[in-house]
């Protein structure tokens, strides 16, 4: 079942966008879910951004209204032809996140949502890698993503929701310390956060 809906929310951008929305609830709403990973965050029409694993651009839109300088990545290409029609103002690269095509030192904030539970743990520490390598020195890797409930209450909808629609490595990353794979990497954490009774993670790393 859960291997079904994922399709079908992958799919159909309808279904994905509800999903989403649904999800968002329990941190005030879409736009603020969107907004949670930047907050805090000093950017401007300067500032070089880039939005990874972009998805069809749901939160490259918000970026594309704080910096005129934003490049959305992702490996389907499906989602950057969703991601080009649905915020133009931005440029897209196809590739992987764990091989990217960009110079060393080329971004000032690289920003991700609810997309490294999708990795496999050897890819998520070379993904890590990555976003350090094109990080300028003092840039921001900004994220937010699945985390191991701290309020008990919030366990069975979180369970729910992974068993519907993902995979087993969304399982894993609920007991990957993702603070401690930053720093080993060579980040310090400047913020990490928890919201919706600790379902969720914002964290904040500067290389």
């Amino acid at each position: 079942m859960a291997t079904i809906l994922r399709d079908w929310s992958y799919r159909y951008q309808w279904l994905y966008n509800a999903i989403s929305r649904l999800a968002a609830i329990s941190v005030g709403g879409e736009e603020r879910f969107r907004q949670l990973a930047l907050q805090g965050l000093t950017i401007n029409s300067d500032t070089k951004v880039l939005d990874l694993c972009c998805g069809s651009g749901q939160a490259t839109q918000l970026l594309v209204k704080l910096s005129q300088n934003v490049t959305g990545l992702d490996a389907s290409p499906l989602s950057v032809q969703r991601a080009k029609q649905n915020v133009p103002q931005a440029e897209y690269v196809q590739a992987f996140a764990e091989e990217m095509p960009f110079a060393d030192n080329e971004f000032d904030l690289v920003h991700t949502s609810v997309a490294l539970h999708e990795m496999q743990p050897e890819q998520l520490r070379k993904i890590i890698k990555e976003v350090y390598r094109v990080l300028k020195p003092d840039g921001v890797f900004a994220l937010v993503d699945f985390h191991h409930p701290t309020n008990p209450l919030f366990v069975p909808s979180v369970w729910l929701f992974l068993w519907l629609f993902e995979t087993e490595t969304a399982w894993q990353l609920l007991n990957t310390d993702l603070p401690a794979l930053l720093v080993e990497t060579g980040f310090s954490i400047d913020k990490q956060s928890l919201y919706a009774g600790g379902s969720l993670q914002v964290i904040q790393a500067r290389k």
